[in-house]
């Protein structure tokens, strides 16, 4: 094995006899101190071997003394190999070059994330941590170790019990774990629970207080619910009214829908822009000059570089830009009749609440006419029916 190490470092040549006396030849240079290897016959009939680039020019006498020759087919070890790297030293420098950005570009820090965080903002623990040696563009080689970063950004981050630090390829995850403490319930004047529509009682649970209504009572409009005043009339107390009632209101909508209605479309027509990343930043190399669309929409695609768990911040994105229009669709009555709905349902939870469900709906009047449908629509919703109103005692009490 050393020997063919050191005949590749002095270079092979692989020749290929023609004429006189292969086999004379053969034993005559051999018998002279010549180093012949791999001595075979070819299919064409013909003697072939293998000896160093300093024995080649020594086979000269030889070839005289047999009346052979010889044509060089194959050359293998390093002279040949500079050689051939000299002609493409421009090929070879940017193949190095290539390697080296690369190995630079993924021993920075490119991306540090914060999860996990509440309370602290995102900017106060960057901060703490670009105090340790670790943000953005920051070598890999001159971070601390995990653990160090994560004990120092505790001590440094009040209201923290753990933070975590893991690297993964170029970005860093900072997991925040935030101490929990018991929540102080905020100061409130004593108040009743009043109504705040018209409605039919469907539950009530009361929490704090005296409830004064029962399930399915009418009540008004500002009527008591749950009174924040409990106690006899001679030995009486005020409290933070407390509790759930809800009920069933009914709202009455006109609603419109017309029959000819504009939907976007696409035409077919884009043009795809792309543009080459390197981090955060995008440099245009195609799809110049202005879009001449009236009306588009823009899809984003973009690629990374990755190798297994590696993921390096540079790549291609895609821009296509997709021309639309709009295009006029006209629609039954049912179907303008269920837009119609929809819309007057949508406005019902956003009235009444996101925790409000619709009962039933009935229509009282619909018609058709000038390209449109009209309808009144009488909706029963189940709601909650309390609002606060502040209890204020007489002085004296």
């Amino acid at each position: 094995m050393r020997e063919k190490g050191v005949l590749w470092l002095k270079g092979v040549v692989v020749v290929e006899t023609r004429g006189g006396k292969p086999e004379e030849l053969v034993n005559k240079a051999m018998a002279g101190g010549l180093g012949l290897s791999a001595i075979r016959w070819t299919s064409k009939g013909k003697l072939q071997f293998e000896l160093s680039v300093g024995d080649f020019f020594r086979l000269r006498p030889y070839l005289k003394e047999t009346g052979c020759r010889v044509h060089v087919t194959e050359r293998k070890g390093l002279p040949f190999w500079l050689v051939k790297a000299e002609k493409r030293i421009w090929f070879s420098l940017g193949i190095v070059l290539f390697f080296a950005i690369i190995f630079m570009l993924s021993s920075l820090v490119w991306n540090v994330e914060v999860e996990g965080n509440v309370k602290l903002t995102d900017e106060q623990v960057l901060q703490a941590a670009k105090q340790e040696g670790l943000y953005p563009m920051q070598w890999s080689f001159r971070l601390q170790d995990a653990d160090v970063i994560s004990k120092k950004l505790v001590n440094s981050l009040p209201g923290t019990t753990w933070v975590g630090v893991e690297k993964k390829g170029t970005k860093v995850r900072i997991q925040v774990v935030e101490m929990t403490l018991p929540e102080t319930p905020s100061l409130q004047n004593p108040r009743h629970l009043v109504a705040s529509a018209d409605g039919v009682v469907t539950q009530i649970i009361a929490e704090a207080g005296k409830a004064v209504v029962k399930k399915n009572t009418r009540v008004k409009k500002g009527q008591t619910l749950i009174s924040g005043l409990i106690g006899s009339e001679t030995n009486s107390k005020v409290v933070v009214a407390k509790g759930i009632v809800r009920g069933l209101v009914w709202y009455e909508f006109k609603v419109e829908a017309p029959l000819v209605q504009q939907v976007k479309v696409y035409t077919g027509e884009k043009k795809s822009k792309w543009y080459a990343v390197l981090g955060s930043r995008g440099l245009q190399v195609s799809g110049f000059g202005k879009d001449e669309y009236v009306q588009s929409e823009t899809i984003t695609h973009e690629e990374r570089i990755s190798w297994r768990k590696w993921s390096l911040p540079i790549g291609r994105m895609k821009e296509t830009v997709m021309e639309t229009e709009l295009q006029e669709r006209t629609i039954t009555v049912e179907e303008a009749k269920s837009v119609g709905l929809l819309q007057a349902k949508a406005d019902v939870i956003e009235k009444a609440g996101l925790d409000a469900v619709i009962v039933d709906e009935i229509v009282l009047h619909e018609e058709a006419d000038n390209g449109k449908v009209y309808m009144k629509v009488l909706f029963e919703v189940e709601q909650s029916l309390v609002t606060e109103m502040p209890l204020v005692q007489m002085q004296g009490d």
